[in-house]
């Protein structure tokens, strides 16, 4: 099957082009991953069409995009709830539809639950790959369309679907296996790599996993901040890092973590900066990493529950099984 070209005809707040992992192993280099910020609805909308879950798709932030398909093509929407329309025609969320060359796939604003969805074309969208991904590294203007997020008038290339997807597709993302998306999220996350009792107290630690904390509206792909937190802190500094005591020698920050810096936590999303002189007093597991492409900036909180490195596994595990065929059914 021939692959065609997408005309962007409105952009939206922010659409990027993002795929998974992303780039892992980066971090050297001083480049954090980047890839889908919602990894589990990236990874559905490829299921649903014939992907990989490699291929790229638009990660969609809020909604107001509209796309024209200058050829015949298998879609499918996954993530927040919004309307989306193809020609006019109700599109339902997590469910694959062949479009016909010339259709306009539109979405509108999400009301939330959620914040992002994501756009899988068959064949994904075939962007050049920069350091072996397609995904959009905001930070350093690499990777994705032009190193940006998508204007008016751009137009960008889609790959060679394969002959199961070129006949219609016609399957969806069972409801039973999808995601709940709330205003009020527990987040599944490990104590450290800086936290008691050598940097905070154990009932800041207490704290910290006890509290709900709301989302701050300056919260985007490098980080998502939370409400400041009077700490008690073990310390009275930061010794030879000097100042404050969050503070700490550089070092290299894991993605996902809840970096302190002062009375201020930040989780670190996949466009975050790669080390620091602060403190990490825990970091969200992998498995809940989707979430946080979920959380509104006004109005969502947040509450972190403590796990074990092998609960973190086994979460994982339950991830991927929920990300296979068996959670495909027919239109």
């Amino acid at each position: 099957m021939v692959a065609g070209n997408v005309e962007v005809l409105e952009g939206g707040i922010q659409t990027t082009v993002q795929d998974y992992p992303g780039r892992p192993g980066m971090r050297a280099q001083g480049f954090f991953p980047a890839g889908a910020m919602d990894h589990f609805a990236h990874r559905a909308a490829n299921l649903v069409v014939g992907n990989q879950p490699s291929a790229a798709t638009l990660e969609v932030t809020l909604g107001n995009v509209a796309l024209r398909f200058e050829t015949g093509a298998t879609v499918a929407v996954c993530g927040a709830p919004v309307a989306v329309s193809v020609d006019g025609e109700a599109l339902p969320l997590w469910e694959g539809r062949r479009l016909e060359a010339g259709s306009e796939l539109r979405i509108g604003i999400s009301e939330g639950p959620g914040f992002r969805m994501y756009v899988a074309v068959a064949g994904g969208i075939d962007v050049p790959s920069v350091l072996g991904s397609r995904s959009t590294y905001t930070m350093g203007a690499l990777g994705g369309l032009d190193g940006r997020a998508l204007r008016t008038g751009d137009r960008f290339p889609l790959g060679t679907e394969s002959g199961d997807a070129a006949s219609g597709g016609g399957w969806r993302f069972r409801e039973s296996a999808r995601p709940p998306y709330a205003r009020e999220w527990e987040i599944e996350a490990l104590r450290g790599p800086q936290a008691s009792p050598d940097f905070l107290t154990e009932q800041d630690m207490a704290t910290f996993f006890g509290r709900t904390w709301r989302v701050d509206r300056n919260s985007n792909r490098t980080g998502v901040r939370l409400e400041p937190q009077l700490f008690q802190w073990a310390r009275s500094s930061g010794g030879i890092a000097g100042g404050h005591p969050s503070n700490i020698l550089d070092n290299s920050y894991p993605v996902g973590a809840v970096n302190v810096n002062g009375d201020l936590p930040v989780i670190l999303g996949p466009d975050g900066p790669t080390a620091g002189g602060f403190l990490c007093a825990a970091t969200v597991v992998h498995a809940a990493f989707w979430k946080l492409g979920q959380l509104r900036p006004v109005g969502d909180t947040v509450r972190f529950r403590e796990v074990t490195i092998e609960e973190a596994v086994e979460l994982d595990r339950e991830l991927d099984a929920r990300l296979t065929g068996t959670s495909l059914e027919q239109v």
